[in-house]
């Protein structure tokens, strides 16, 4: 038997509270999963007799479906006590990057409050940001350091991809959340356990498939003799090195370095999956979010699939500009293909009809396409300092592969520089510096130097010294993308276009 803790009364007050919360907030159903997943967690502490000694780690990035998490394990913890007089330290970790408004650590805040956190000695609530760790607090303005490297990160592939959704704004910020994994499971003494809510199978087929990206690519994980999760870092460390060597050239061994994933973690980590235990469909837990946890679904936080980030507005507008800058036609038309898109995405995820219909009438109406363009450029100004202009240089993409589209971007955006054309090219292959420089660093966000390094590198569907494109193979390997048929001028005729996004 476990060895109780004497618990002062305010703080079983506390706990009290929130376990009859949470059990009235969640289905009877939920209810017995979290009743059957607390004896099974029970049983997989390594240290069942004390089971403060054990740290439970929930990564936790402000969406529905980690708020559910959270509130899910959260009463685990609780029943725990309630059953034993003793519980687990858990322990909330969440990654900071620059695709998070305001909105997002709101709910973050009002989760923690609903249950019961900063009252909690057993509770700690940590925010990531790079390799920075932080208690959360709501208010806290975004580190610079890393806005500046969201910002560099997302423009960098952007250029080589005609700032295609998933790669140029998910890439990255997908390398640092697992960064933020090993920075979280091994911070302030360690993790016991890290709570997933995918299925053996699906975890299995994730490990496998970083673990092949890395060797197709070139780079053998370094091997230390485990086979749990610090491999799975190892290896997500060495898809990393060569994603951004691919980014940033040979040459940029500091951002490289930088952009580096932990992965010196315990040997004997584990992770525990709450898959047999509870759902994901938010509209069985309805009343927990938007009641008990006060979870708001805000119009830049909630975009389309993804109910922590606003990225994916971006995405949409960048398809409306590709439409009415490359293809000549309506900006409209491109945010009505990204939204048709979308919101297939959002049926397979489960997302309720009456949720899908309420991201679908934001770009419905003579004046939406206006309004989400005002609201997107407001937002990649906010976060990331770029304009329109910033964004319609990336979706040409015109100095990648030797500046392949550079005729084509000068011709419709800039034509007072087309004759200058032969200077632009001999300069952005590293001859002598050009007075031209400072307009072409101005209309794409970037410095010189990273665009010599764009036009060294391979377009998204090229090869780069005789190797596959990573971008390519991690594109290959996303789930979130899809072959639309599109017109790429007026009056066209429909052609098969791969779009992908969130």
């Amino acid at each position: 038997m476990p060895t109780t803790r004497t618990v002062p009364p305010d703080l079983a007050d506390i706990r009290a509270r929130t376990l009859a919360g949470l059990r009235d907030a969640l289905s009877a159903e939920d209810v017995a999963g979290a009743e059957n997943c607390a004896q099974r967690l029970y049983a997989a502490l390594p240290v069942r007799e004390r089971p403060g000694d054990n740290v439970v780690l929930v990564a936790y990035g402000g969406g529905k479906d980690s708020t559910y998490t959270l509130a899910f394990v959260r009463m685990v913890q609780l029943l725990l006590h309630d059953r034993y007089g003793s519980t687990f330290r858990l322990r909330s970790a969440t990654n900071r990057q620059a695709g998070m408004p305001q909105a997002v650590m709101d709910n973050i805040d009002r989760a923690y409050q609903a249950l019961g956190f900063a009252e909690d000695p057993d509770c700690t609530a940590i925010m990531i940001e790079d390799d920075e760790v932080r208690p959360f607090r709501r208010d806290e303005p975004a580190s610079p350091r890393v806005l500046a490297r969201n910002r560099l990160d997302m423009l960098m592939t952007g250029h080589r991809t005609m700032a295609e959704g998933r790669p140029t704004f998910c890439n990255s910020c997908n390398l640092s959340m697992v960064n933020s994994f090993g920075i979280a499971t091994a911070y302030d003494g360690g993790v016991d356990l890290v709570i997933t809510g995918d299925s053996p199978a699906e975890q299995r087929s994730y490990y496998l498939w970083v673990n092949r990206l890395a060797r197709n690519h070139g780079r053998q994980p370094r091997q230390t003799g485990d086979a749990g999760f610090g491999s799975f870092l190892r290896s997500a460390d060495a898809i990393a090195g060569v994603y951004f060597t691919e980014i940033f050239g040979a040459d940029a061994k500091d951002e490289v370095a930088a952009r580096g994933v932990a992965s010196d973690v315990p040997k004997e980590l584990r992770f525990f999956s709450i898959f047999e235990d509870t759902g994901y469909s938010s509209l069985h837990h309805w009343p927990l979010l938007t009641g008990f946890l006060g979870f708001a679904f805000d119009e830049l936080a909630f975009s389309f699939t993804e109910s922590d980030c606003a990225n994916p507005t971006l995405m949409a507008h960048l398809r409306g500009l590709k439409c009415e800058r490359l293809y000549g036609r309506d900006y409209g038309e491109g945010l009505d293909e990204y939204v048709a898109f979308a919101t297939r995405l959002m049926h397979t995820k489960e997302f309720p009809d009456w949720l899908v219909d309420r991201v679908r009438q934001r770009y419905d109406g003579p004046d939406a396409a206006a309004r989400m363009r005002e609201r997107a450029n407001g937002f990649a100004a906010e976060a990331y300092g770029l304009g329109e202009e910033q964004l319609i240089c990336m979706v040409y993409s015109p100095f990648a592969g030797k500046g392949e589209r550079l005729g084509d971007y000068l011709t419709r955006e800039r034509p007072h520089l087309l004759d200058r054309l032969d200077e632009i090219h001999d300069f952005l292959a590293g001859g002598p510096d050009s007075d031209v420089a400072a307009e072409l660093s101005a209309a794409s966000g970037l410095e010189p130097r990273q665009l010599r390094t764009l036009y060294g590198g391979a377009t998204l569907l090229g090869v780069s010294e005789g190797r596959s494109n990573i971008l390519q193979a991690m594109l290959d390997g996303d789930p979130h993308k899809e072959v639309i048929m599109t017109r790429r001028s007026p009056e066209g005729p429909l052609e098969p276009e791969l779009l992908s996004g969130r």
